[in-house]
């Protein structure tokens, strides 16, 4: 689990497939209100305030936002108004939460350099793969895959390709998409290869 502290009143987690399955849980258990996923969110929580310095001193809400074949990244914020929240038996050692699941097809993964991102496009054009948005982003970048970037691979495969140049981006593409800067719009793979490797 690796979190990175966002503002004052927030931080994002990012949770890999691994990190679950340690915990014994599944993509399914967070939509679900069970014991153990409150157990992953007080250890969250918990884990926060040692590294980030993060104290919960009330109400908060949970976004966590499931993507494909990467993991959970989880933005825990604090509450600035009680308004949302029933105060009522609020008690030490209990965290009241709102939690909003959400789910997205794409994959997203960043990149330390641009060699990489060049090395990549070499292994998954031979697989057919030429989709892919590039962005940079805080010397950074990142591409993005929509859904039917990938129908022509296994997406174990294609995970795996992608994991041995990169990382899953724990930045939401939002942020990316907003405060990055686009570098190719579409079929970044085919641009990429047609460009640097079949010159």
């Amino acid at each position: 689990m690796r979190l990175e502290r966002l503002n004052t009143n927030k931080f994002k987690a990012f949770l890999t497939f691994d990190d679950m399955r340690e915990r014994g849980l599944t993509k399914e258990d967070l939509w679900q209100d069970l014991p153990k996923v409150h157990d992953l969110f007080r250890d969250m929580i918990l884990e926060a305030d040692d590294e980030l310095g993060f104290k919960v001193d009330g109400p908060i809400a949970v976004e966590v936002y499931a993507m494909p074949a990467q993991g959970m990244v989880i933005i825990v914020s604090k509450s600035t108004s009680d308004e949302d929240f029933d105060e009522e038996g609020f008690e030490e050692g209990y965290i009241e939460m709102q939690v909003t699941l959400d789910e997205t097809e794409d994959i997203f993964y960043e990149f330390a350099d641009i060699e990489d991102v060049i090395a990549l496009s070499s292994r998954l054009f031979h697989f057919g793969i030429q989709g892919g948005s590039l962005y940079s982003y805080k010397d950074q970048y990142f591409i993005k895959f929509e859904e039917f970037d990938v129908d022509f691979v296994d997406e174990e495969t294609f995970v795996a390709l992608l994991a041995e140049f990169g990382n899953p981006s724990t930045v939401s593409s939002y942020v990316v998409e907003e405060y990055g800067k686009r570098l190719i719009k579409y079929d970044s793979i085919r641009e990429l290869y047609g460009t640097f490797i079949n010159k």
